[in-house]
């Protein structure tokens, strides 16, 4: 019950307010404090001179301590605010709403948008190059959009379900320890000849606590889809369906896939990060020549699947009290 009340206002403030930039200004943010000793930790245990396996166990020490150094002291501080009743509450929600990107994955994908209008294609590949790892220099604008809505799909999932998920299960050390692997695995998760041993715990725990929230995710956008106008929630099934478990990562192509179907969209497929084509499959069998007008409507869809979740929260909330 306790964990739920902090979902419920953290969701609500963050919507709201999001992470003020004076904050950040004056004291970075939780996932870059979560960063900082993520590389700390890859500098002084990742040594090549190590064996594949030895690099691997290295990975699985490094995991370690930081989950002990996220999960320890806000154990510490939620059993302490507890005490104090509605107060602390108040305290470990606005501590849990750092670590939501509802407002701030909005504001990113939106500027992609503002900024095709704006100052065409160069506009959109700036805006873009924020969010998604590819070259933008090889995108046109169907590219642009469709690599914003992809971000926007996988991000929803990522940022603001399974961290909202952890919050709802385990209150604010739930969510910090759910950052702290979802961090770490953007940061060292990958097949490089660095870390594709050292990463592999990181990855594959990463995969792991990312499972409900994928399925929730698309579960969510179905039900906007139902819900908006000129959105097709069957066609969002059916790409779920038939296409998620296509997509390269065991959990991108549900939210992906979703939303592909309910804009009548391709998403996903062959793209270019850098020098290296990954071949994935294609999300939907819409069009791929998305324009600025289909990623409005993802936002649109996006922001109701934000609000269905705050609905849903606040109804089982409703009835258990």
């Amino acid at each position: 019950m306790d964990s739920l009340i902090i979902l419920a206002v953290a969701s609500g403030l963050e919507a709201l307010c999001g992470y003020p930039d004076a904050l950040f200004r004056a004291i970075r943010h939780p996932v870059v404090w979560l960063g900082a000793l993520i590389a700390a930790c890859d500098r002084c245990l990742n040594r090549p001179t190590l064996s594949f396996t030895a690099r691997r166990l290295s990975g699985v020490a490094g995991l370690g301590v930081l989950l002990l150094a996220s999960i320890l002291p806000t154990m510490l501080a939620q059993h302490e605010l507890l005490r104090l009743g509605t107060t602390g509450l108040i305290l470990l929600a606005v501590a849990a709403s750092t670590l939501l990107a509802q407002r701030s994955l909005w504001s990113h994908v939106m500027a992609v948008a503002d900024g095709l209008e704006s100052h065409g294609l160069d506009g959109g590949r700036a805006a873009v190059s924020q969010i998604v790892g590819r070259n933008p220099q090889t995108l046109d604008e169907a590219g642009v959009v469709r690599a914003a809505i992809e971000s926007l799909a996988e991000n929803f999932s990522d940022g603001v379900v399974a961290p909202a998920f952890w919050c709802g299960v385990a209150g604010l050390p739930g969510i910090a320890a759910y950052k702290a692997i979802n961090t770490a695995d953007s940061m060292i998760g990958h097949r490089t000849e660095r870390h594709a041993a050292y990463g592999w715990a990181a990855a594959r725990l990463d995969d792991l606590v990312n499972l409900p929230a994928s399925r929730l995710a698309a579960l969510w956008l179905i039900l906007a889809a139902a819900l908006t106008p000129g959105s097709n929630a069957s066609a969002a099934i059916r790409a779920v369906w038939r296409d998620a478990s296509r997509h390269r990562s065991p959990n991108a192509g549900w939210p992906e896939a979703a939303m592909a179907g309910a804009l009548g969209l391709r998403l996903a497929g062959p793209r270019m990060y850098g020098e290296t084509q990954v071949d994935d499959g294609w999300m939907g069998c819409g069009r791929a020549a998305a324009d600025v007008g289909d990623l409005r409507r993802a936002l649109r869809l996006y922001r109701l699947a934000c609000a269905i979740q705050f609905a849903i929260v606040l109804a089982i909330l409703s009835a258990q009290g």
